[in-house]
């Protein structure tokens, strides 16, 4: 042990700790000065940056024996606080620079040492030292970021006033279209909002820490598992397996369509006959410190009889394969897709015909907060599960059955939650979590670290897809087919309800009057498969997108023009036969030519041949909800001081859902003049808030937006007077006139058929790429420099939130275009090795242009948002490749090496 005398934020401090501590965990589980997150836990993040004797330090990777005696240090807590904001806070919150929130102090800190060192940077500057620190954003695409820390020198340096930079609500009162920044930005930026390992620190002192035993190989049987030497480790209240769960031990991966082969119930929740894949939970140890669980989880031993791993489909789906789950072929599910005459002759007669194969890998969402939960029985005997799901009501029905738990028994609360992308669209710890809670009847908290955020936690599920294009020599197309095989790893949990989005958005965006294709589910032994922005869309338009511009250059015709040729119109219908519910695309077509052809002039002008310069677009559509008649809840409640309640389930992982609601129903009470400051928020617990559905599909917006709309209406007309004033809450209860309401809202939509036709969605959104790209012809190394978005989203709720969204998708679409993957469990296991896109990676130049036609069917005109910047971004930088150098990549991600390859089998 060892003694600092410190003085931290401008205060003296003692501080007594085992010098191998981290200062990380000194600030957090000592000091209680959570406001400084641990991401990576491998100094790869910034997320836990503090500055020591001014300089920025990465906590997470300095042992406290390193930290001299009278170090000066400070935190986000010392910088600003609620009400007292820097104006590096203020600036954050007015650029929606906090969006999930868990990144924004490390950045801010960061920033700080660096308006310290150099009080007024330029933007390159910034970006520089934002890329030397290793500051990681997941969500915002760092322009956001940038903006801030510009409009924070300028009011240190008396440049600009903090009352003129921060967001003044407009004369009429409206919120609805505005940079209204969203309710929880002043916690985010203070460090104050607790998030789920902030919450851990704060648990009673009874809580047991968890530490999982998890699988080293990627299938396996189980022998035997033994658990005496790890029960006899110092400070070990038990170690759960298999044995100790009450009910089933498994997730029911709610099978969507007849037609699956599966049953559902493939997933364990601890290993009991076989291990599927790498990292697969297989017993818990509970004990009194993480430490200690950790120690003695390597005590327990399992004995396997390893089996073949079949990592990839087409090895899972060899002849000489064995069943991965017995019982169950590993092509589980197939999906077929049928418009219009038979394709055949119309390929027969077709002037050009252009075919391609196409491979979309294993991303990974890294999120800069890892994965974590706890559980708890209450008062009232209920297992209550807190975690970052973004399904409450989903996640409840999935695991009760398995945990032997009535569903009335369970209660799931969502943390503020640090980044999710969807990958808590399935259960992943919850029923670890549940288990340990009921067996031991204590509290417990799970926190995962970074190598098994990476390796058991789902990934975008790789399709391989082969495409031919049939068009008559005006370019007019006639034709498609597909094929597509989706690697879903072990689990087959909304695998189906995937391979479906190949019918629903290869060629999407098109007048294609005939298709015919066939998808098909695979299990294996990699990440199983799970839902991330755009799911299904940016693998199934990366391989239409990028063979318009194979088609395009076969007919002789700009790939601009080709699209606008062929983009929906009157009369025309999506691959499953629906009529689009609006026809912008041409409109957003017009827009973007002129900027199309200067982009194309000046890559021409600035080609060297050291750097060659291209430009690429790809068009993107996606839908707004669940396939089919999507429904949704929300409660809206006049409370006694006549402030209004909004209750839902509109679950956040950083897309805003704090502000969709207030924004959504701010603009629905206006008519009774309702502040926004009167309106309060109830979110994401299930024993007060009603099914609003999972926060997946981009429905959200659109979903949970209309069901506010219809509880807001319901109580305004309960409210509302004869002459057209509004009751009080006394008059309410004085007339005995209920006070709370549900408001309750039903896509008109239907299912696709096992052909893929029907009218999925009620509302898409659609989008226009243009990539700028330079191209390094001695390295093959890809520098994206321009990024340029027209979309149409229908109104929006929030500018500020919206144009956040649109940033962070295209920075993700970037490196799925070129660095990111999960392939190598030991290379990709870390955010540097899988490929995550910093700063200088991601342009400072994007540009966004809206067109808002409003949606019939969606609140107040809006449609929804988080999937469509990431429908198919990086499709048009693998077309800016090709227009730059004439290589043109197929397979992702474009590594540096894969474009020199290219180049060199052209020489």
């Amino acid at each position: 042990m060892i003694k600092r005398s410190l003085v931290l934020n401008g205060k003296p401090q003692t501080v007594v700790t085992d010098q191998e501590e981290t200062l990380a965990n000194v600030l957090r589980k000592q000091l209680k000065l959570t406001g400084t997150k641990v991401g990576c836990g491998e100094g790869q993040c910034g997320a836990c940056n503090v500055i020591v004797n001014g300089k920025l330090t990465r906590s997470c990777v300095t042992k406290f024996k390193r930290v001299a005696d009278g170090a000066e240090i400070w935190t986000i807590e010392g910088i600003g606080q609620p009400g007292n904001l820097h104006p590096l806070q203020l600036a954050w919150m007015v650029h929606g620079g906090a969006q999930c929130g868990f990144c924004s102090p490390g950045f801010i800190v960061s920033a700080k040492a660096l308006l310290d060192a150099t009080p007024n940077p330029t933007r390159t500057e910034v970006r520089e030292w934002f890329q030397k620190n290793r500051n990681a954003c997941r969500c915002t695409g760092y322009k956001p970021l940038v903006d801030a820390v510009m409009d924070a020198a300028k009011v240190l340096n008396g440049k600009l006033k903090a009352s003129d930079l921060a967001f003044k609500l407009p004369a009429d009162g409206r919120i609805w279209g505005t940079n209204f920044p969203r309710p929880t930005a002043e916690a985010k930026v203070t460090g104050t909002c607790d998030y789920g390992a902030d919450l851990g620190v704060k648990m009673p002192e009874n809580t047991l820490q968890l530490a999982l035993v998890q699988a080293t190989v990627s299938h396996a049987k189980i022998k035997s598992i033994d658990t005496s030497e790890a029960l006899k480790m110092p400070g070990v209240h038990s170690v759960v397996t298999h044995k100790d769960v009450k009910g089933k031990n498994r997730i029911t991966g709610l099978i969507t369509f007849p037609t699956n082969k599966g049953d559902g119930w493939d997933r364990p929740i601890l290993c009991d006959e076989k291990v599927f894949q790498y990292g697969d939970a297989i017993a818990i140890v509970c004990a009194d410190t993480e430490k200690n669980a950790k120690a003695a989880a390597e005590k327990v031993k399992v004995e396997l009889e390893e089996l073949p791993a079949y990592m990839s489909a087409p090895a899972a789906m060899a002849d000489d394969a064995i069943e991965i789950h017995p019982g169950t072929p590993n092509i589980y599910f197939i999906q077929k897709i049928a418009k219009g005459e038979e394709t055949k002759p119309v390929f027969d007669k077709a002037d050009v015909v252009v075919e391609d194969d196409f491979y979309v890998g294993r991303q990974p969402h890294m999120p800069i907060e890892p994965d974590v939960g706890f559980a708890y029985l209450n008062d009232e005997g209920k297992l209550v599960i807190h975690s970052k799901s973004i399904g409450l009501h989903l996640h409840l029905y999935m695991i009760a059955p398995g945990l032997g738990v009535e569903a009335d028994k369970l209660v799931m609360i969502q943390n503020p939650a640090g980044g999710t992308f969807g990958y808590k669209f399935s259960p992943t710890m919850e029923a670890l979590v549940g288990v340990a809670a009921l067996a031991t009847g204590r509290p417990v908290f799970l926190c995962y670290d970074y190598h098994q955020q990476q390796t058991y936690t789902g990934k975008r599920s790789p399709f391989f897809m082969n495409v031919r294009l049939a068009a008559g020599k005006d370019g007019k197309l006639l034709g498609m087919e597909s094929d597509w095989t989706v690697d879903h790893g072990p689990y087959s949990e909304f695998g189906d309800l995937l391979t479906l989005r190949g019918a629903q958005f290869i060629g999407a965006g098109y007048s294609i009057p005939s298709i015919r294709g066939e998808g098909r589910t695979v299990c294996t032994n990699h990440a199983w498969g799970s839902a991330f922005r755009g799911y299904g869309s940016p693998q199934s338009e990366f391989a239409s997108e990028v063979l318009m511009d194979e088609l395009a250059e076969k007919l002789g015709m700009d790939p601009l023009e080709l699209r606008y040729l062929n983009c929906y119109r009157k009369g025309d219908t999506t691959p499953n036969g629906q009529e689009p519910e609006v026809l912008s695309l041409p409109e957003m077509i017009d827009i973007l030519r002129p900027k199309y052809q200067a982009a194309k002039a000046k890559a021409a002008k600035n080609s060297t041949a050291e750097v060659k310069r291209g430009v690429g677009i790809s068009l993107g559509v996606y839908g707004a909800g669940l396939d089919g008649p999507d429904a949704s809840e929300a409660y809206v409640e006049l409370n006694p001081d006549n402030t209004i309640t909004i209750f839902n389930t509109w679950e956040d992982h950083g897309q805003g859902a704090d502000m969709g609601s207030l924004g959504t129903a701010h603009e629905a009470l206006r008519p009774m003049g309702v502040k926004p400051e009167q309106i309060k928020l109830v979110m994401n617990d299930t024993s007060v808030a009603p099914n609003s559905g999972p926060a997946g599909g981009s429905r959200s917006q659109v979903m949970v937006g209309k069901a506010i709309i219809a509880g807001c209406e319901l109580l305004m007309a309960a409210m509302r007077k004869a002459d057209k004033t509004y009751r009080t809450y006394d008059e309410m209860v004085a007339e005995n006139i209920p006070t709370k309401y549900t408001g309750q809202w039903t896509a008109p939509a239907t299912h696709c058929d096992t052909n893929g036709v029907g009218n999925p969605f009620s509302c898409y959104m659609y989008g226009l790429f243009m990539s700028e790209v330079a191209v390094e012809v001695a390295t093959g190394k890809t520098t994206v420099e321009k990024m340029t978005l027209v979309a149409d989203v229908g109104t929006l709720c929030n500018k500020l939130v919206v144009d956040g969204q649109m940033y962070g998708g295209i920075a993700q679409g970037i490196g799925l275009a070129l660095s990111e993957d999960f392939e190598d469990i030991k290379k990709h296991s870390t955010l540097v090795g899988a490929g995550f896109p910093y700063t200088q990676q991601i342009p400072d130049d994007m540009e966004l242009i809206y067109v808002e036609t409003p949606r019939e069917h969606g609140p107040h005109g809006a449609s929804g948002t988080g999937e469509l910047p990431l429908t198919c971004p990086h499709a048009a930088v693998i077309n800016a490749i090709y227009n730059a150098c004439g290589v043109r990549i197929t397979k992702l991600p474009a590594l540096p090496e894969k474009v020199l390859a290219g180049l060199k089998a052209k020489q």
